[in-house]
């Protein structure tokens, strides 16, 4: 699994970690099973805080993404289909929400933003 961080995002850097990992998984890179690596190593790796990593992995273990073994690790969990999809769908939906509220906020109208959307799916 390949991480690539950026540290000029307004996305904090864990949430970012996060993003990527759970991407790997619903992307089928990883398999259930499949260890990551330590926070340690990781956070060696990518130059910033073992903290920031313990979040990222907290988060996924809470969202059913990885189980840590205490002492051994941490690992992809079984996931099934239905929970990936799931995960690409409220992702999605997020999207689309700032980004129609963007949209409203710079005085579209929501006829504007409809005839845009229809452009968009079209192309």
């Amino acid at each position: 699994m390949h991480i690539i961080l950026n540290n000029s995002s307004m996305v904090p850097i864990y949430e970012q970690l996060m993003s990527q990992i759970k991407a790997a998984v619903i992307g089928g890179e990883t398999r259930a099973g499949d260890a990551l690596p330590s926070v340690r190593a990781l956070a060696a790796e990518l130059k910033i805080s073992a903290l920031t990593v313990k979040k990222a992995y907290d988060k996924l273990e809470e969202e059913g993404f990885i189980v840590t073994v205490h002492g051994k690790g941490s690992y992809i969990a079984e996931t099934n289909t239905e929970l990936a999809a799931e995960a690409r769908k409220l992702a999605a939906e997020k999207d689309l929400d700032e980004a129609l509220s963007k949209a409203l906020a710079s005085g579209m109208s929501k006829e504007e933003i409809r005839q845009l959307v229809d452009i968009l799916l079209e192309g």
